[in-house]
């Protein structure tokens, strides 16, 4: 529905007098005898009439208010829980001729008037009931209808019919959210527990280290085989590293057994446990889960090595124990002896410095070349700083200044948490030498300082990359507080405890100098995720092209490839290669580079959830508590005509929505063509007729 209203910013008894100037300009112009016949005077008067009395109008400044009103009928959305388990515990027959009814209910409300739609989970819309497919390996309710919500917030949502067997096992239980909407759960699957042993869930550590043992913990779980033994393979590979024979006890349903798993080689390692079946049970499908781990070689030892004791020391040690793939080794001259020892990476703070005793370290870090992380303060030896060449030289009257830290958007080669740059506006000044600071080359800057308020281009935190070796120099001392004034104002340091580990871990990491490097957008994935690989070229300077032919082959378990072909481009660099079944998985990539042929290799794994077979007892009492909460009923196979009678019953109202527009007059393009019109027929009438 459209409507308009006409508004003067005047008073409306001045139309009148818009009409009398019109009347009276047209009169003192046609009143005088002309050439023309009497009537062809009174039209061309009448023409002259409006288009003044139209002109005064426009005066007045009027405005036109356009009004327009939209009916939205209610909406019933069709949420159908399309999870693996509906189709896996619900019977066949039943689970199609309920969703053959339910289509009849949708076409029934839309004869009535209402708008439907159809989703499933993970945001999918279908256009009937009757094509879903129950593929889903997750079941996540209270994400389905909060997109539901959230798709239809500026709808007329009246409702929301659920299918479901009321089975969660990602995400909140959906009784704990309040949605906007009636729900009418339809339940379905099967709510007696089967005849069943599965496995729960298995525990144990994503990374070990080579040479090692480590627990793996199964969690078996049985239903109706109390006193009955079952055994529990553990196998790599297909070969059989151990079983056990397990008695499931009477009155306990949950029983654990742990395994003690060498940890051999390198690199990801797939382990697969399952429990042999027993006659009788419901199904197979949950009694194997696999186990994935990365073996990596032992911890990355930490020189931690500083002039004095100093609370900086501390800060910086918890940081990097924070990551358990490090371990520190402290040296302080006058505390406690140097240990030599195989040391991957070194922190040291205020040396070299001004007072002896820590030569031993600094021999060390030059003897082994060590990278290094330098951190500078009032007892650093700047002369024999600047002698080391390590990317920069600062020239300083032994003055400092107080400076806040900013990150430098431009530095890729590792990145900090989105909060990053707001939590280091939080922290306390830090204090840095006051002079001149001169960058090498070869220096990139990770942090600027900031002065009050000012932003500066001084560094306060670089890189350098000399060969294979990089080097790290932070200009403040005092960094301790930036640490706990983040826990004190966000529980965890998080940005700090980041910031100090990623570093170390690039310095610890050699220099990548591949012309070709190609890995997963992840190390690890699920069979419901799309895997995408990233490429990168570079020419014989390391810088990067683009448009390089790439060939993918992707190898599983089993020996079988798979080969994919792209090129990488500067805004698209990878290729999605879709959803892969669970398994280690190793990868082969290939480009000829400025006529010479570069290869890159890797592994990735990627995890079966079997979430689904895990629970084969539907949870209806989820599903009528859903219903109470919303007003509703719980429906079952059947009931179908009574859930289309209950919606129409509700009588949910079609809801109208007005749009109000305001435009002055003067803005109408037709007006200016209408008055552009009569003057110009006023005009060629009274040419034509001999006008003087």
């Amino acid at each position: 529905m459209f409507s308009f209203r006409l508004i003067t910013t005047a008073s409306p008894w001045l139309i009148l007098a818009c009409l009398a100037a019109g009347a009276l300009y047209a009169w003192l112009l046609y009143s005088k005898k002309t050439p023309w016949p009497k009537a062809l005077n009174y039209g061309l008067a009448g023409l002259r009439f409006m288009v003044v009395s139209i002109l005064c109008f426009l005066l007045m400044g009027p405005l036109v208010r356009y009004v327009a009103n939209t009916t939205v009928p209610p909406t019933i959305v069709f949420a159908l829980d399309n999870s693996q388990s509906v189709k896996l515990f619900s019977d066949s027959t039943a689970l199609q001729a309920t969703q053959q009814e339910l289509q009849l209910v949708r076409d029934q409300l839309e004869a009535q008037g209402y708008q439907t739609a159809v989703q499933t989970l993970g945001g999918n819309q279908t256009e009937s009931i009757n094509t879903i497919t129950y593929t889903s390996e997750t079941s996540n309710l209270s994400q389905l209808l909060e997109q539901v919500q959230n798709g239809y917030s500026d709808q007329n949502l009246a409702g929301v019919v659920l299918l479901s067997d009321g089975i969660v096992n990602q995400g909140l239980s959906p009784t704990y959210s309040n949605f906007g909407f009636t729900i009418y759960p339809v339940a379905v699957g099967d709510t007696v527990p089967k005849k069943d042993i599965m496995i729960a869930s298995l525990r144990y550590n994503k990374v070990n280290y080579s040479g090692n043992r480590f627990p793996m913990e199964v969690e078996v779980q049985h239903e109706g085989f109390g006193g009955r033994t079952v055994n529990v393979i553990l196998q790599e590979n297909g070969k059989t590293l151990a079983s056990k024979r397990v008695l499931l006890k009477e009155g306990q349903p949950v029983q654990q057994v742990p395994f003690q798993v060498l940890a051999s080689g390198l690199g990801k390692r797939h382990y697969v446990v399952r429990i042999e079946p027993l006659q009788g049970e419901f199904t197979t499908l949950n009694n194997t889960k696999h186990a994935y781990i990365d073996v990596v070689k032992g911890k990355i030892k930490v020189l931690l090595a500083a002039a004095a004791p100093h609370p900086d020391i501390k800060a910086i040690r918890t940081a990097i124990e924070s990551n358990e793939n490090y371990e520190t080794a402290l040296f302080i001259p006058g505390v406690n002896e140097f240990q030599v020892q195989d040391y991957d990476v070194a922190v040291l703070h205020q040396l070299p410095g001004r007072m002896a005793g820590a030569e031993s370290a600094l021999n060390l870090v030059r003897q082994k070349n060590l990278p290094a992380l330098y951190i500078l303060g009032p007892q650093s030896d700047l002369a024999n700083f600047n002698r080391l060449n390590i990317g920069l030289n600062v020239i300083s009257s032994g003055q400092t200044d107080e400076v806040s830290a900013v990150p430098n958007s431009n530095f890729s080669n590792f990145h900090l948490p989105e909060q990053a740059a707001e939590r280091m506006q939080e922290y306390p000044p830090a204090r840095v030498p006051f002079g001149e600071i001169r960058l090498a080359a070869n220096t990139e800057t990770i942090l600027y300082q900031q002065v009050g308020r000012v932003r500066t281009t001084k560094p306060l935190l670089t890189l350098q990359t000399s060969g294979d070796k990089r080097n790290a120099v932070l200009l403040a001392s005092g960094t301790w507080q930036w640490r706990l004034h983040e826990a004190a104002n966000h529980e965890q340091p998080q940005v700090y405890n980041q910031l100090i580990t990623n570093l170390v871990q690039l310095l610890s990491a050699p220099r990548n100098k591949k012309r070709l490097n190609v890995y997963p957008s992840q190390t690890e994935y699920t069979t419901s995720d799309e895997i995408r690989f990233n490429a990168e070229a570079y020419n014989e300077a390391l810088e990067p092209i683009y448009g390089q032919n790439i060939t993918l082959t992707i190898t599983d378990e089993d020996e079988q490839p798979r080969n994919f072909t792209f090129a990488n481009g500067e805004n698209q660099t990878g290729v999605n290669i879709g959803t892969l079944p669970g398994g280690r998985y190793t990868y082969t990539a290939t480009a000829t580079i400025t006529g010479k042929q570069q290869k890159d290799q890797g592994e990735f794994v990627v995890e079966e959830l079997q979430l689904e077979a895990l629970n084969a007892v539907a949870d209806h009492n989820l599903l009528f508590q859903l219903a109470n909460n919303s007003g509703a009923s719980l429906y079952f196979p059947g009931e179908m005509r009574q859930l289309e009678q209950d919606i129409l019953q509700a009588d949910h109202k079609s809801i109208i929505y007005s749009q109000e527009e305001q435009n002055e007059v003067i803005d109408l393009k037709w007006l200016f063509f209408l008055l552009l019109g009569l003057i110009s027929i006023e005009w060629f009438v009274r040419k034509y007729n001999g006008s003087y």
